[in-house]
This record gives C-alpha cells, sequence and structure tokens, in this order.
C-alpha cells in the first residue's frame, strides 16, 4: 500500500499536474495534502502557472482518492471550491506495517505545534517547503518539501510512504523524477 504525501500546491496548476502523474506512476491508494491548497499566500511570490479555479478542478477528480489538513494559507472559500474536506487541523491514522503491526501516523500542515503523539509516530507536515526526513525524539519527521515553491534551495518534491510490508519504507523524491530519491528512511518504531 502506497500513500503519496504533498504539500503546499499554491495553486499551481503545473505542479500539480506533475504530482498527479507522479501518483498515478507511483500506483498509490491515496494522496494526502499537508495544506496550502489554492492560495499563494501574501509571503509567497504568485508560482508560475497560478490557476485556483483549474488547481480545484483536478483535486476535485481526485477527491475520492484524497486525505486533507488545513493549510496556514487555506480558508472557507477552499471549502467551497473544493469537493472533499480540506479544513481538519489534523489528521491521525494508522498504516499497516506487516506481520500484524501497525504506523500511527500524523497529518497536519506544520504551523502549529503537535499534541502529544504515540512514540514511532511518523509526523507528516509541510509549511516550511523543505524536504525532510529524520528520526527524532522517538518520533519520525517527514516534510515532503512543496511542490510548487521550493525553499532553502531544495527542489519541487513529494514523499512516498509504502506501508504493508516490512519494514514499511519513507521516501522523498523530486518531482521531475520518481526514480531519484533525496531522503529514505525505512521505519523502525524503536
Amino acid at each position: 500500500m502506497k500513500i503519496m504525501v504533498v504539500s503546499d500546491i499554491h495553486g499551481c496548476l503545473p505542479a500539480l499536474e506533475k504530482a498527479v502523474l507522479r501518483f498515478r506512476e507511483e500506483d498509490a491508494r491515496l494522496m494526502v495534502c499537508c495544506g496550502d491548497f489554492l492560495n499563494h499566500g501574501p509571503r509567497n511570490p504568485l508560482p508560475e502557472g497560478y490557476d485556483t479555479k483549474g488547481t480545484a478542478a483536478l483535486l476535485n477528480e481526485l477527491k475520492e482518492r484524497m486525505l486533507c489538513v488545513r493549510g496556514n494559507c487555506d480558508s472557507e472559500v477552499d471549502q467551497m471550491m473544493l469537493e472533499f474536506p480540506c479544513l481538519n487541523e489534523y489528521l491521525q491514522t494508522a498504516l499497516p506495517a506487516g506481520g500484524g503491526d501497525f504506523i500511527p501516523v500524523f497529518f497536519h500542515h506544520g504551523h502549529k505545534e503537535p499534541p502529544p503523539l504515540l512514540p514511532g509516530t511518523v509526523v507528516t507536515s509541510g509549511h516550511t517547503h523543505i524536504p525532510l526526513l529524520e528520526k527524532r525524539g522517538g518520533k519520525i519527521f517527514l516534510n515532503p518539501g512543496s511542490i510548487s515553491i521550493p525553499k532553502g534551495g531544495s527542489e519541487p518534491s513529494y514523499a512516498v510512504i509504502t506501508a504493508g510490508n516490512h519494514p514499511p519504507v519513507i521516501e522523498v523524491k523530486p518531482l521531475t523524477d520518481k526514480d531519484r530519491v533525496l531522503l529514505r528512511l525505512d521505519y523502525c518504531a524503536d
């Protein structure tokens, strides 16, 4: 079972089109978006290909396969354009890890501190626009970066969580090449 994680689309239709292509090529079951769907935000430049209506329409085509959380640039107006829930502050779930084990996963945008979480939780966020995958304090922190406005010298990127096998694998990949891996971590709750 593969889950693709994206964040910080910021209304950039060409970037979302590439992400949807990668979603299909990865054969992922779900796409999780960690916020900032349509609005470019007051601190960001307008991304090339900024098209909020086109971005909303493409996201709506995937509504049966989307899980999303609200970003700091998302509002009730975004929810009026999107046909799936996008205003939850966070989502918490568990993914199969093989052998009857599971992976606790917490999705949020990242602009607010998460609540206390179980050891071994994959804490997934966006917001910084910088890819991150590291183990710290008994948890794994994942940021897929931004598909549209990368920062900190990074390139547009996304993440894939491959669960159900042992050990589960988490990878961050560039949007331009699904076969190149920027960051990789074999999941281990210890």
